[in-house]
Parts: C-alpha cells; sequence; structure tokens
C-alpha cells in the first residue's frame, strides 16, 4: 500500500466518482483507477460498487475510508509538527480531552504547564465517541484525559490526576439546592436530564433501580453543554462529576447513599518513545494540588 492510495481513495470515497477522484488528486482518471484497482487486490475485496451516478462504497470501502481518514489525519499532525521543529523548536502538544471532563480545574494546570516549558504549545482536542488510546499509538495525538484507567497496555504510561464524586446538578434557583444534602426520593419530583456521553450512565440508572427508583428521562443530548445548560435554565436535574459543572448558574450537592466515583486519569505513550514535553506536562500534572 502506497500513501498516495490513502488520498486518492478519500477523494474517490468524498466524490463516489473516478473523474472528480482524480481531478482532485492531481492525476489522470487512469492512473487513479489503476491505484484503486491494486488497492482493492491488495485488500481483497471491491471497495466501490461502479454504477455510473449511482456509484456507492461497499461495506469495505465503509471500513477502509474511516481507518484512512484516521491515517491521514495523523499524517497531517506529523507533517505539521516537522514545520513547527523547522521554524525554530517550538513544539505544539496535542492533548485530547474526554468529551464528559470539565475544563473548570483544568485552566490553572495549564497556565502553570506553560510557564514551566516555555517552548511548547498546547492544542486541546476533544476525544471523540470512536477515538480511544489508540489514538495516541497512532501519533494523532500526545497525551488523552481520560474519565478512568483504560485497559492494559504495556505501550502505553498512565498517571492518575484526581478522584471525583458523582452529585446531583440542578439551578441555583431550583427547590434542590437550598440543602446541603439530597435524598435519592427527592429527585423523583424533577424532570431528569439523560447525560448519553456519560461513561457511568448505566452504573447510575443501575443505583437508582435497585432502590426502586425508575428515572425516566424527559431529555437526552450527547452534548454536555446543552444538557447543562438545560439543568442551569430549568427545573430539571441531572447526575454528573462533581468537576464537571460549567455552565453559569449550574450547583451541585451530594447525594445521600450515592458514593459513585471516578478518577481522572492522562494517557502516553511509554518510556522514551514520547516526547519529552510530553512527559515533563504529564509528569507537572501528576504532581499538582488539584484539591
Amino acid at each position: 500500500m502506497e500513501l498516495n492510495q490513502v488520498s486518492y481513495f478519500i477523494n474517490l470515497a468524498e466524490t463516489l466518482n473516478f473523474t472528480a477522484a482524480a481531478r482532485l488528486s492531481g492525476v489522470s482518471q487512469p492512473s487513479l483507477t489503476r491505484a484503486i484497482r491494486r488497492l482493492e487486490e491488495e485488500l481483497g475485496g471491491p471497495l466501490i460498487h461502479r454504477d455510473g451516478k449511482n456509484s456507492r462504497l461497499t461495506g469495505l470501502g465503509q471500513d477502509v475510508e474511516a481507518e484512512f481518514r484516521r491515517m491521514a489525519a495523523a499524517m497531517k499532525s506529523v507533517r505539521d509538527h516537522s514545520e513547527t521543529w523547522a521554524m525554530g523548536g517550538h513544539r505544539v502538544l496535542d492533548i485530547a480531552v474526554g468529551p464528559t471532563i470539565g475544563s473548570k480545574k483544568f485552566t490553572a494546570f495549564f497556565e502553570t504547564a506553560l510557564k514551566e516549558a516555555p517552548s511548547i504549545e498546547i492544542k486541546l482536542h476533544s476525544l471523540q465517541s470512536s477515538e480511544d488510546t489508540s489514538e495516541i499509538l497512532s501519533g494523532k495525538y500526545h497525551a488523552c484525559i481520560l474519565p478512568g484507567e483504560p485497559r492494559p497496555d504495556r505501550k502505553l504510561d498512565v498517571l492518575p490526576l484526581f478522584r471525583e464524586r458523582f452529585v446531583l446538578g440542578c439551578s441555583a434557583n431550583h427547590p434542590l439546592a437550598a440543602r446541603e444534602t439530597v435524598r435519592s426520593e427527592d429527585l423523583l419530583a424533577f424532570p431528569f436530564v439523560d447525560r448519553l456521553n456519560c461513561e457511568f450512565r448505566d452504573q447510575i440508572l443501575d443505583h437508582f433501580a435497585h432502590a426502586d427508583m425508575l428515572m425516566r428521562p424527559r431529555f437526552r443530548s450527547d452534548r454536555e453543554d446543552w444538557v447543562q445548560r438545560v439543568v442551569a435554565d430549568g427545573q430539571a436535574v441531572c447526575i454528573l462529576p462533581e468537576r464537571s459543572a460549567t455552565a453559569h448558574g449550574l450547583v451541585t450537592r451530594p447525594i445521600e447513599g450515592f458514593d459513585l466515583e471516578r478518577e481522572v486519569v492522562i494517557a502516553t505513550v511509554s518510556g522514551s518513545t514520547a516526547p519529552v514535553e510530553i512527559r515533563e506536562i504529564a509528569q507537572l500534572a501528576a504532581q499538582y494540588e488539584w484539591t
């Protein structure tokens, strides 16, 4: 497999037209067609149903497109970093953050890290639902900040940062906000908002189910900002990690008998294969006084 075949196929997947894909790729149509055929022979199956204007990707083609786009992103990252080195050694560190991890406690840490390492730039990404620590090994990210320890892998170094409880989230004007601690049964009197991206969603619902409390969500979303806004602006409630509450007007309260916690960690490539700068950042994060 050659690198140009990756870009050829991505262009073909976007256009579903060999002529248009060849134009985007800067090659003749016969050259692109031959490259795609060689790719199909190597992968052992057709990548596209050739049906004139109704051409479409096969199942294999759809899977290959997803993987090729990941490869293209990693290649772009390599090119970007090589350019920054050529311009004077300024190092850009790509750090992906799990979507349910709030920014509240990280602002001060990143200010400290940037002072300690003045030659680096931190570029934050949102870790997508289809991504995991394999993106570190592929080179797409230098580190991932995750809401829990990933599956053990000897190629990864994982350092714990802090633990946080799951608590009730409600508006500052909500009736439950006046209480220091909330009883589980009190939640049933208010609309419940379901955080679809929550890694502990099943454990949360199971806890209440075992207490014969059926939580009936009136609103569901995989967007943390939408969930928090809905809760902060109305009478609805949600359950979220205590340090993830960032929306203005959203307050948190502990729930009696509800002891679920999670540990936020930072993962990098293990050993000397990781850039020295990201190892410094990870060590600073592990030693930082998060409380």
